[in-house]
């Protein structure tokens, strides 16, 4: 799987969610501050990425995830294995 689909799946998910349309998702993007979501909003969305990728994240690891491209590092590592 590639960055850019990874990408993309990422914008699906997000777009799902009730973020601003104002909000360009790229992986420069926020997890919490551009997207304003809280920890509830947080949690679901990284619900439905692990859903996604057929995946667990735990807890520890979503705490370093900042940014969509910390989570598409993070992604690949974890699908290469």
């Amino acid at each position: 799987m590639t960055r850019k689909i990874i990408l993309e799946k990422l914008q699906d998910i997000i777009r799902e969610q009730d973020v601003p349309k104002k909000v360009i998702l790229d992986e420069q993007t926020s997890l919490k501050d551009d997207l304003g979501v809280d920890s509830i909003e947080l949690t679901e969305f990284i619900i439905n990425v692990e859903d996604s990728f057929n995946l667990s994240i735990p807890d520890e690891d979503v705490e370093e995830l900042i940014r969509i491209g910390d989570l598409i590092d993070y992604l690949l590592e974890r699908l290469e294995k």
